[in-house]
C-alpha cells in the first residue's frame, strides 16, 4: 500500500514539475491574479490521475489485494473474540442455574432431615 501511494505521489510530482513548466513558459494558460499556485496544482491533479489510473494498475490490484486480506483478517479476530465472548457467557449462564439447583437440592435435603426428626420427635 505505501509503495502504491509513493508511486502515486511521485506521478503528482512528476507532472506538477511539467505542468510549472509549461504555464510559466506561456505554453499553458495561467491562473487569474493571484491563482496561479492553485491553478498549476489542479492541473497537475487532472493530469496525474489518468495516468496514475493507467500506468499503476498491477500495484493497485495488488494494495486492494492486501487491504481486503487485512479486512478478512479482522472480521475473523473480531468473530473469533464473539464467539469467546459468547462461550464464557454461555457458560456463566450454565453455571448459575447448576448453583441453584444444587442449592435447591441441599436446602430440600435439610428440609426433609428436619420433617424426619420432627416425625420422630413426635412418634415417641
Amino acid at each position: 500500500m505505501l509503495r502504491y501511494t509513493l508511486m502515486r505521489l511521485g506521478i503528482f510530482v512528476g507532472c506538477l514539475v511539467v505542468v510549472w513548466g509549461l504555464v510559466y513558459s506561456g505554453v499553458a494558460p495561467r491562473g487569474l491574479g493571484d491563482s496561479n499556485g492553485m491553478w498549476v496544482v489542479m492541473l497537475a491533479l487532472v493530469v496525474s490521475a489518468p495516468i496514475s489510473f493507467v500506468v499503476l494498475r498491477k500495484e493497485r490490484d495488488r494494495a486492494s489485494i492486501q487491504v481486503v486480506e487485512r479486512v478478512d483478517r479482522m472480521k475473523s479476530n473480531l468473530e473469533a473474540n464473539r464467539n469467546q465472548e459468547d462461550d464464557a457467557a454461555d457458560a456463566a449462564a450454565d453455571a448459575a442455574p447448576l448453583k441453584t439447583s444444587t442449592e435447591a437440592s441441599a436446602k430440600t435435603s435439610t428440609e426433609v432431615a428436619g420433617e424426619v426428626s420432627g416425625a420422630r420427635s413426635r412418634t415417641a
